[in-house]
Order: C-alpha cells, then sequence, then structure tokens
C-alpha cells in the first residue's frame, strides 16, 4: 500500500472504530438523512452529532448536501466497499500465516510420527 492509501485505511478505521459514527453509518446507508434529524437520535448535542457526521465526512464515508437550511447526509456506498475490500486482504493474509502454521505441523508430524500430540 502507498502512503496515501494507509492514511486513507486510517482515516476509515478511525471514524468506523467510535460506535455512534458505526450507527450514523448504518442510518446514511439506509437512507438520506437531515443531520439534526440525526441528532434527535442520540442522547448528546447536536454539535457533538455534528462532528461525528464531520469525521465521517472526512473519511469519505458519507456526503453531505445543502437543502434549503437543511444539511442532508448519505452513505457512500463504494467507501464502505473499500473497507470491506481492506479487511478481505488482512483476511486473506491471516489465512495464509494459518496455512503456513498447518504445514509445519503437518511436516512435523511426517517427520516425527511417533510423538503425540
Amino acid at each position: 500500500m502507498s502512503e496515501s492509501d494507509e492514511e486513507r485505511a486510517d482515516a476509515l478505521f478511525h471514524a468506523l472504530a467510535d460506535r455512534t459514527r458505526r450507527d450514523i453509518m448504518r442510518r446514511v446507508l439506509a437512507g438520506e438523512h437531515s443531520v439534526s434529524a440525526l441528532a434527535a437520535k442520540y442522547d448528546m448535542s447536536f454539535a457533538a452529532v455534528q462532528k461525528h457526521v464531520a469525521v465521517l465526512e472526512k473519511a469519505g464515508l458519507l456526503t453531505k448536501r445543502r437543502n434549503g437550511r437543511e444539511q442532508l447526509a448519505s452513505g457512500d456506498v463504494t467507501a464502505v466497499r473499500s473497507v470491506a475490500s481492506m479487511l478481505t486482504e488482512l483476511e486473506q493474509v491471516w489465512r495464509g500465516r494459518i496455512a503456513r502454521i498447518d504445514e509445519l505441523i503437518a511436516f512435523d508430524t511426517a517427520t516425527h510420527p511417533d510423538q503425540e500430540d
């Protein structure tokens, strides 16, 4: 991964590390919501929800548009897919390591059949 890819991954995972932001993402992926409607769903100030939305927007996970006085937020499915792709890549690395451990165990068992587990 290039440095910019690593920075993007950092921003994405930082944004998704917070429970409230993950919940906001679930809501905006299901449909467009005004920031004020989102804020009404949480036991925190409007400003706090705005900050959560800003973190998600900066990471590229959602986009905002103005409609009169309202700011409407929508989830970016492509960005979420990129997170899933990164996790799949990490899983493949992990599975490769497990496969190598299995090969070593099989080799050790084949070369030392008289040893028990």
